[in-house]
């Protein structure tokens, strides 16, 4: 009788998620610093707000919709990647962002959507990663790419940057490939961290 998953946008208001297993916070002052500062755009609608939330939550859930390489629903990674009931709150971030002029510039390989995804600009929560630590983190990869590249690429990051994650969770890092691209692009990456 519970949802699986929950969307939490907001404006400074509390919403409520008591009855939800896993909630991935967004919040519109994110959103439109995305909209400015990453895409450039001086006025973004509502529709371009909307669009990067579908963006990132088509991301979040293309597990549930396509066939891949070591592919998780949200259930098995909810199970395996909230240590505590009442700690079911994930950020979100996505990879590549660029705006409509820049998309045929933009590289997309393993290791800049890794750097894309960590990077405090593509998060859709005005939070700064360094003011606290990841407790677990998901990747999910969409597009053709190889589970070796993605699984090295994914342990130099979280080596480099051990200090960034607690020490008392081994093994607190996910990875997914889903061998069906997204739309826009070539390939793509969905982070969902809980800290």
């Amino acid at each position: 009788p519970y949802p699986l998953c929950a969307l939490a946008v907001s404006d400074e208001r509390p919403v409520s998620t008591q009855s939800t297993w896993e909630t991935f916070i967004i919040d519109n002052e994110a959103l439109y610093n995305i909209s400015h500062n990453v895409l450039k755009m001086m006025e973004p609608t509502y529709a371009d707000l909307n669009y990067l939330i579908s963006c990132v939550m088509a991301g979040v859930t293309c597990s549930l919709r396509f066939p891949g390489k070591l592919n998780g629903d949200l259930r098995k990674l909810g199970v395996n990647l909230v240590p505590f009931p009442r700690l079911h709150f994930f950020l979100v971030s996505q990879a590549p962002l660029a705006s409509k002029e820049n998309t045929g510039y933009q590289l997309v390989n393993v290791k800049e959507l890794v750097n894309q995804v960590y990077s405090p600009r593509n998060f859709f929560s005005n939070v700064k990663p360094d003011d606290g630590k990841y407790m677990t983190a998901s990747l999910i990869f969409r597009g053709p790419m190889k589970t070796q590249e993605v699984d090295e690429i994914c342990e130099k990051r979280q080596t480099a940057n051990s200090d960034d994650f607690v020490e008392w969770i081994p093994n607190n890092m996910k990875t997914s490939i889903v061998e069906r691209a997204p739309v826009d692009y070539e390939s793509s990456c969905s982070f969902w961290p809980l800290v």
